[in-house]
């Protein structure tokens, strides 16, 4: 929560309600504007400042703005709590948030959870109304390929949004997005599981970047202010950044300190010898880099006090063992460790979840006493937590035996001697494993997901791919998936695939994501589209919950 004041009105933005505290409201203003999520928690915590004003005697205007829409449910709710009729109600219909050049976010937090553990698919309609909106600017997407129940529930609401309002396709032409991808988070719960090595994604693993920033104390900046933190922007406004972000970090650390060394050789040819006016002048340009150059360094130097850490190091190893699917009794007793030491229990549920996922589930002696040993180190106010997760299919028994090694084989997952520095391979953001998400849509662009139909069937969800005919012309009526990689805008720019995440991505991902579109022989640019960034600690924690 954050709020805003501007004379006699007072804004209040609130996304998450653990965010938020039950303290009254701290203004004098007379207006007070609630922008919010359609969630039951806000609603209770908006009743309870109103009352309290009331109690105090205090006259105050009340609006409420829902993003994206109103519900009924919320509404009740305010009606229950008696302070509907103290409200104006209205809606900000924000349904798609650009969050750099190539990524937008629909910015629903907890999509993953509600539609998972608890039934809840109001998510869904929203996404597919923020991509009717998109196509009501750039044209009728003409092929859509969907993995997992949520994306063909996307898909399928799309599809009868475009007959219900329909996009006048005469108008807008040709269409800019030649094929939007539709994938669930269920269908590879493996990558997001795994430590990103990235430079951002490590930055998010390990400081959470926000908003397009992350949030560190002065002193790691150089700068010293006693207790203050700075916002340091990550976007890629930021040239250095843009050119680093999406390597392995190990590779981020060399480039850092040639240009480091350069600009020291630089400046001591500089001071020895006599330079030209215009050496002078191209040697001032190299020095406005050196804010760029410096605060990275300083954020690398700060990442590497944790990825050099014995506890990191160990559990990337384990990490690789899961994922390669071998010596199953090493890493139950390494989870097994971990809990009797009562290690952070996210970073706990993060390796139980890619163990159990990567075996189908753990036999039931092995789920039992596992499941009895978390109760007992972390307090048996987590049944529900751990109740969440079944639920989900993210920790359970196994019922029938496992196929990861069939798919990981089928899609060439593990690659072997991956090269980090010059990489030929999207293997290289994690230092050997190839995220399943990407390999999937690696395939669907070149060759479309025909030849992959038996190791689909093994993943979570059905899979659809729709040819729709919304151009009057009639030009994309029957395009095939050999059309894909021909397709492109009138004026010879590449066309557009958009690849949608249901429940979040990483930036690992996205990273993979940009080096595929930076390929030879590439035909498309990529977008992304995501509920939400996330990594493996922010995708369990929703699904973390305290009985009382």
């Amino acid at each position: 929560m954050f709020s805003y004041r501007s004379q006699a009105w007072w804004f209040a933005f609130i996304d998450r309600p653990e965010l938020t505290t039950q303290e009254p409201i701290q203004t004098d203003c007379t207006k007070v504007v609630y922008l919010v999520h359609s969630q039951l928690d806000l609603m209770k915590l908006i009743s309870s400042q109103i009352r309290d004003d009331t109690s105090k005697g205090l006259q105050r205007e009340y609006f409420v703005y829902f993003v994206p829409r109103r519900t009924v449910v919320c509404e009740k709710i305010l009606e229950e709590e008696k302070v509907y009729d103290l409200l104006t109600i209205g809606e900000y219909p924000l349904y798609l948030m650009p969050i750099d050049e190539d990524v937008i976010a629909f910015e629903l937090d907890l999509a993953y959870k509600d539609h998972l553990a608890d039934g809840d698919t109001t998510s869904l309609w929203h996404i597919a109304k923020a991509l009717h909106k998109l196509e009501s600017t750039f044209g009728v997407i003409p092929n859509i390929r969907a993995k997992g129940k949520a994306s063909a529930r996307v898909a399928d609401i799309l599809n009868r949004m475009q007959i219900e309002e329909p996009v006048n396709a005469s108008d807008a032409g040709m269409p800019e997005i030649n094929t939007l991808i539709l994938l669930d988070r269920e269908v590879d719960m493996i990558t997001p599981l795994c430590s990103q090595l990235t430079y951002e994604g490590l930055l998010d693993e390990f400081l959470g970047v926000n908003n397009g920033a992350v949030e560190v104390d002065s002193s790691i900046m150089g700068v010293q202010q006693e207790g203050k933190k700075m916002k340091v922007p990550l976007n890629s406004t930021d040239k250095l950044f843009k050119e680093i972000r999406d390597l392995n970090f190990e590779f981020v650390v060399q480039v850092l300190r040639q240009k480091a060394t350069s600009m020291k050789q630089d400046y001591t040819e500089m001071t020895t010898t006599n330079q030209t006016v215009s050496e002078l002048k191209d040697f001032v340009k190299k020095l406005n880099s050196l804010p760029e150059i410096t605060r990275h360094i300083n954020l690398a130097q700060h990442l590497s006090t944790f990825t050099s850490k014995p506890s990191f190091l160990g559990r990337l190893d384990m990490e690789h063992t899961i994922v390669e699917a071998e010596s199953y009794d090493i890493c139950f007793e390494y989870i097994e460790e971990m809990i009797h030491k009562q290690e952070p229990l996210v970073n706990v549920l993060r390796l139980l979840i890619l163990f159990s996922i990567t075996n189908s589930g753990l036999p039931k002696r092995n789920f039992d006493y596992l499941r009895r040993e978390l109760l007992h180190s972390y307090g048996f106010e987590h049944m529900a937590t751990l109740n969440n997760l079944e639920k989900a299919g993210l920790f359970r028994k196994q019922e029938t035996k496992g196929n990861w090694i069939t798919i990981k084989r089928a899609l060439h997952l593990v690659v072997e001697d991956t090269d980090t520095a010059n990489p030929n391979d999207i293997s290289y953001v994690f230092s050997g494993y190839a995220p399943l998400s990407i390999r999937l849509v690696q395939h669907a662009i070149r060759s479309g997901w025909r030849p992959l139909e038996d190791v689909l069937k093994l993943l979570p969800g059905p899979h659809t791919e729709t040819k729709r005919s919304g151009y009057v012309g009639g030009s994309y009526d029957n395009l095939s998936s050999s059309v894909l990689n021909l397709a492109k805008v009138g004026d010879g720019r590449r066309s557009l695939v958009l690849v949608v995440f249901v429940g979040g991505v990483t930036f690992a991902e996205i990273a993979a994501l940009r080096f595929l579109s930076s390929q030879e022989g590439m035909a498309y640019d990529l977008i992304i589209g995501t509920t939400k960034i996330i990594n493996g600690q922010t995708l369990i924690e929703p699904f973390v919950e305290k009985l009382g």
